[in-house]
């Protein structure tokens, strides 16, 4: 089933636009893009693996919300369809939030203890989850398995906590 989701302009403003995931956007419009970092109390972060047909990568958390989904509701609607857990009592802290020319973004963070047990991955988009920490997701970085971009989100996390 094709799924509707909202515009937004430059500024991260939702319009009265939307698409059907798939179709063309058109110019000027940006679809938008949440992802949360998850982090334990022992400093450790969330990361899971993309299936091969869908590139096999490791990432956080995310998509795009549907239709009518705030940001807000988005990641937790993808929480809960990517790892089967329920995070709509959650404290997220916005990060990061922009649009860079292709998408609009909002970046969110959580501190949660999670047993990797308690996690049922959708498993037509996930591979594995595990924890990582930060010297483990650098060495990715070295050996090609990350690239900077993908660990980006975990140094402006750092840095944003810094700042707290």
């Amino acid at each position: 089933m094709a799924e509707l989701r909202d515009l937004y302009d430059i500024n991260s403003n939702k319009t009265d636009k939307t698409y059907m995931k798939g179709d063309p956007i058109p110019e000027g419009y940006y679809p938008m893009v949440v992802m949360v970092v998850i982090r334990n109390s022992k400093g450790e972060f969330l990361m899971q693996k993309r299936v091969e047909s869908k590139g096999g990568d490791w990432g956080v958390t995310g998509g795009h919300p549907k239709s009518g989904e705030t940001p807000m509701e988005g990641i937790i609607t993808e929480v809960k369809e990517e790892l089967g857990l329920d995070f709509s009592n959650e404290r997220f802290v916005e990060y990061d939030s922009g649009c860079d020319g292709k998408d609009c973004y909002k970046m969110y963070f959580v501190t949660k203890d999670i047993d990797i047990s308690e996690i049922t991955i959708q498993e037509e988009e996930l591979s594995e989850v595990r924890w990582f920490t930060m010297d483990e997701l650098k060495s990715m970085v070295e050996s090609g398995e990350l690239n900077e971009d993908q660990i980006a989100c975990f140094n402006k996390v750092c840095k944003f906590l810094g700042r707290k």
